[in-house]
């Protein structure tokens, strides 16, 4: 059973959407966040390693500048940004030190998960704040970078993570942790919207399950579908997801103890952490078209890709590169490219173009 995996949990990312954060007319939720910081210290407490992935700085950013709701322009949601961030880290900070306990505000870019050594720079500081007991709380640097703000389609157009939900899910994975519980304003994930007659919940997630979205919140940017979409890319990566209610109590506790609450999302088995980088934390910089005899060598025979099988590329690229393989139209695998696309048009045909250590399948 997936759940029971959950108890023998020993790091764990949590991730608050905007509706947990904020009430609904865009102040901070007080006592519920309050109730949530104290059960992952809690979890502290009995040897748990935990991560905070907190939406909700452009939400409360918007209240304070005078914004009715979302603001709708990318520069407009930055300066909601700069104006929430300050404000909510130091909300966290408090109620951290009165227990006690420590936190550290960690703020990425897309660029940050585009490059690896820059990836690896990140994992570091985030295992060493582990191992010093401080609860790393990660959010998106919206007030340098457009790509969460801007992107509506989870990052599916390119971007590495449109949204917090896709950050959370690529931070387990990376870090290798057991559990990514998504904290949402819904119980659990329903076949369509909850409100709708005859909707009814999921328990247990699995690739035939059919599902209808409803509306964004009114001040967050994932919605139902962006949760699923990071449930399911943790799962892809061996990490057991639950989407449920920050509003339940002792959510955090209970979902841990393996309780049926919310929507699980079952393990797959994970993939090493530079296949892991290579297929979830990267955004291709080009495309190379392959014909059906490298397909057919990559996916049925796990072999590399050689120049002979290159029909053309797409964009420009150096070595070292991170691209997209395709085949017929469809994504089959990304790969570090051992050539740029000049140096490649001039070798031979014979020429090893993607390593097979440096490419997974997707």
């Amino acid at each position: 059973m997936p759940r029971s995996a959950l108890k023998r949990s020993k790091r764990v990312v949590v991730k608050v959407g905007t509706g947990v954060v904020t009430r609904a007319d865009g102040g901070l939720a007080l006592g519920r966040l309050g109730g949530l910081v104290e059960q992952l210290h809690e979890l502290q407490r009995t040897g748990t390693e935990v991560l905070l992935v907190s939406s909700g700085a452009v939400g409360l950013g918007a209240r304070r500048l005078g914004f009715p709701g979302r603001p709708e322009g990318v520069v407009d949601r930055q300066a909601c940004a700069a104006a929430g961030q300050g404000a909510l880290m130091a909300f966290y900070d408090g109620l951290f030190q009165r227990l006690g306990a420590a936190c550290a505000q960690v703020l990425i870019t897309e660029e940050d998960f585009h490059f690896r050594q820059r990836f690896n720079n990140l994992t570091a500081t985030l295992e060493q704040l582990l191992k010093l007991g401080a609860v790393p709380v990660l959010n998106e640097n919206d007030t340098l970078s457009t790509a969460e703000l801007a992107l509506a389609d989870g990052g599916k157009k390119g971007g590495v993570f449109g949204d917090n939900d896709r950050l959370s899910a690529l931070v387990a994975t990376y870090l290798q942790a057991d559990a990514l519980v998504l904290l949402s304003d819904i119980d659990a994930v329903y076949d369509r919207p909850p409100t709708t007659p005859g909707a009814t919940a999921i328990a247990t997630w699995n690739e035939a399950t059919t599902f209808e979205e409803g509306a964004a919140s009114r001040l967050g940017r994932g919605g139902m579908g962006s949760k699923i979409q990071a449930a399911r890319l943790a799962a892809q990566g061996g990490v057991t997801a639950v989407i449920t209610s920050g509003d339940t109590p002792g959510v955090l506790r209970r979902v841990l103890a393996g309780e049926p609450i919310g929507t699980v999302f079952p393990p797959q088995p994970g993939l090493p952490r530079r296949k892991a980088w290579l297929a979830f934390a990267t955004a291709p910089s080009a495309t190379v078209h392959v014909n059906a005899g490298a397909r057919d060598a990559l996916v049925e025979r796990g072999a590399s890709l050689l120049a002979v099988g290159v029909e053309r590329t797409e964009g420009d690229f150096a070595p070292g590169s991170v691209v997209r393989v395709v085949f017929d139209g469809d994504d089959i695998a990304r790969g570090l490219a051992r050539h740029g696309a000049h140096e490649l048009a001039a070798h031979d045909r014979g020429q090893l173009v993607i390593h097979r250590d440096d490419l997974v399948l997707l």
